[in-house]
Protein backbone atom coordinates (compact mmCIF):
# COMPACT_ATOMS: atom_id res chain seq x y z
CA UNK A 1 0.00 0.00 0.00
CA UNK A 2 1.17 3.07 -0.78
CA UNK A 3 1.16 6.51 1.39
CA UNK A 4 -0.77 9.42 -0.09
CA UNK A 5 -0.88 12.90 0.18
CA UNK A 6 -4.05 12.40 2.90
CA UNK A 7 -2.07 10.17 4.81
CA UNK A 8 0.85 12.98 4.97
CA UNK A 9 -1.79 15.07 5.84
CA UNK A 10 -3.11 13.10 8.54
CA UNK A 11 0.82 12.60 9.75
CA UNK A 12 1.47 16.45 10.12
CA UNK A 13 -1.70 17.05 11.88
CA UNK A 14 -0.80 14.57 15.22
CA UNK A 15 2.51 14.26 14.68
CA UNK A 16 3.08 16.86 17.21
CA UNK A 17 0.70 15.30 19.88
CA UNK A 18 1.60 12.07 18.80
CA UNK A 19 5.57 12.42 19.63
CA UNK A 20 4.48 13.91 23.31
CA UNK A 21 2.37 11.00 24.62
CA UNK A 22 5.19 8.72 23.02
CA UNK A 23 7.79 10.77 24.92
CA UNK A 24 6.00 9.92 28.06
CA UNK A 25 5.65 6.37 27.02
CA UNK A 26 9.50 5.56 26.19
CA UNK A 27 11.33 8.63 26.87
CA UNK A 28 12.39 11.48 24.65
CA UNK A 29 15.24 9.69 22.79
CA UNK A 30 13.37 6.32 21.69
CA UNK A 31 9.72 9.33 20.86
CA UNK A 32 10.15 9.79 16.94
CA UNK A 33 11.11 6.28 16.42
CA UNK A 34 8.11 4.98 17.95
CA UNK A 35 5.92 7.24 16.13
CA UNK A 36 7.49 6.97 12.75
CA UNK A 37 7.15 3.29 13.28
CA UNK A 38 3.83 3.03 14.55
CA UNK A 39 2.05 5.50 12.08
CA UNK A 40 4.15 4.07 8.82
CA UNK A 41 2.47 0.42 9.90
CA UNK A 42 -0.95 1.83 10.69
CA UNK A 43 -0.46 3.57 6.67
CA UNK A 44 0.17 0.26 5.73
CA UNK A 45 -2.88 -1.80 7.42
CA UNK A 46 -5.23 -2.78 5.22
CA UNK A 47 -8.11 -1.55 7.16
CA UNK A 48 -6.83 2.32 7.38
CA UNK A 49 -8.80 3.62 4.48
CA UNK A 50 -11.78 2.51 6.61
CA UNK A 51 -10.66 3.84 9.63
CA UNK A 52 -13.42 6.23 11.41
CA UNK A 53 -10.99 8.01 13.29
CA UNK A 54 -7.45 8.30 12.39
CA UNK A 55 -6.22 10.03 15.55
CA UNK A 56 -7.21 7.67 17.97
CA UNK A 57 -6.42 4.72 15.82
CA UNK A 58 -2.85 6.67 15.57
CA UNK A 59 -2.78 6.80 19.10
CA UNK A 60 -3.24 3.13 19.94
CA UNK A 61 -0.64 2.41 17.47
CA UNK A 62 2.10 4.59 19.50
CA UNK A 63 1.01 2.70 22.58
CA UNK A 64 0.84 -0.58 21.16
CA UNK A 65 4.63 -0.07 19.34
CA UNK A 66 5.87 1.62 22.80
CA UNK A 67 4.75 -1.12 24.57
CA UNK A 68 6.80 -3.37 22.26
CA UNK A 69 9.55 -1.34 22.64
CA UNK A 70 9.45 -1.36 26.11
CA UNK A 71 9.32 -5.25 26.04
CA UNK A 72 12.08 -5.12 23.75
CA UNK A 73 14.06 -3.07 26.57
CA UNK A 74 13.47 -5.16 29.32
CA UNK A 75 14.56 -8.50 27.82
CA UNK A 76 17.85 -6.72 26.85
CA UNK A 77 18.34 -5.19 30.04
CA UNK A 78 17.73 -8.21 31.85
CA UNK A 79 20.54 -9.78 29.08
CA UNK A 80 23.09 -7.25 29.95
CA UNK A 81 22.56 -7.56 33.56
CA UNK A 82 23.61 -10.99 33.74
CA UNK A 83 26.29 -10.39 31.81
CA UNK A 84 27.88 -7.65 33.95
CA UNK A 85 29.70 -7.80 37.59
CA UNK A 86 27.70 -6.74 39.82
CA UNK A 87 29.35 -4.19 42.53
CA UNK A 88 28.19 -4.63 46.68
CA UNK A 89 25.47 -1.86 46.81
CA UNK A 90 26.75 1.37 48.64
CA UNK A 91 24.12 3.06 51.16
CA UNK A 92 22.87 5.97 49.34
CA UNK A 93 20.03 8.16 49.94
CA UNK A 94 16.94 6.80 47.82
CA UNK A 95 16.23 9.91 44.83
CA UNK A 96 12.78 10.04 44.06
CA UNK A 97 12.67 11.83 40.57
CA UNK A 98 9.84 11.76 38.39
CA UNK A 99 10.59 9.45 35.56
CA UNK A 100 11.54 6.79 37.68
CA UNK A 101 8.31 7.21 39.58
CA UNK A 102 6.33 6.90 35.79
CA UNK A 103 9.08 4.22 34.94
CA UNK A 104 7.13 1.75 37.67
CA UNK A 105 3.82 2.13 35.76
CA UNK A 106 2.89 -0.38 32.65
CA UNK A 107 2.90 1.27 29.26
CA UNK A 108 -1.42 1.48 29.80
CA UNK A 109 -0.91 3.66 33.16
CA UNK A 110 1.30 5.74 31.98
CA UNK A 111 -0.64 5.94 29.06
CA UNK A 112 -3.90 7.00 30.98
CA UNK A 113 -2.16 9.29 33.21
CA UNK A 114 -0.53 11.52 30.89
CA UNK A 115 -3.84 11.77 28.94
CA UNK A 116 -5.72 12.98 31.72
CA UNK A 117 -3.07 15.05 33.53
CA UNK A 118 -1.03 16.50 30.77
CA UNK A 119 -3.58 16.60 27.92
CA UNK A 120 -6.20 17.50 30.69
CA UNK A 121 -8.63 15.02 29.12
CA UNK A 122 -11.65 12.99 31.15
CA UNK A 123 -12.02 9.35 31.61
CA UNK A 124 -14.37 9.12 29.05
CA UNK A 125 -12.21 11.00 26.30
CA UNK A 126 -9.63 8.73 27.19
CA UNK A 127 -11.46 5.63 26.85
CA UNK A 128 -12.65 7.15 23.25
CA UNK A 129 -8.92 7.78 22.30
CA UNK A 130 -7.73 4.48 23.68
CA UNK A 131 -10.82 2.61 22.27
CA UNK A 132 -11.38 1.08 25.75
CA UNK A 133 -14.05 1.38 28.27
CA UNK A 134 -14.21 4.05 30.31
CA UNK A 135 -14.67 1.67 33.48
CA UNK A 136 -11.07 0.71 32.30
CA UNK A 137 -9.41 4.26 32.14
CA UNK A 138 -10.98 5.05 35.63
CA UNK A 139 -9.66 1.57 37.33
CA UNK A 140 -6.20 1.65 35.08
CA UNK A 141 -5.91 5.70 36.99
CA UNK A 142 -6.70 4.45 40.16
CA UNK A 143 -4.24 1.44 39.85
CA UNK A 144 -1.28 4.32 38.70
CA UNK A 145 -1.87 6.79 41.75
CA UNK A 146 -1.49 3.43 43.85
CA UNK A 147 1.80 2.68 42.27
CA UNK A 148 2.90 6.23 42.61
CA UNK A 149 1.95 6.79 45.78
CA UNK A 150 4.02 3.72 46.76
CA UNK A 151 6.71 4.61 44.87
CA UNK A 152 7.10 8.22 45.75
CA UNK A 153 6.51 7.07 49.99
Amino acid sequence: MTIVDDDVAIYRRHADELTRYATVLVGPADAPDVVTDAVLAAFRTPGWRDVANPRAYLFRAVLHRAQSVRRSDARRTTRERRAAIVEPARDREPSVDAHRALAALSPQQRAVVFLTYWEDLTPAQVADLLDVGEGSVRKQLARARETLRSVLS
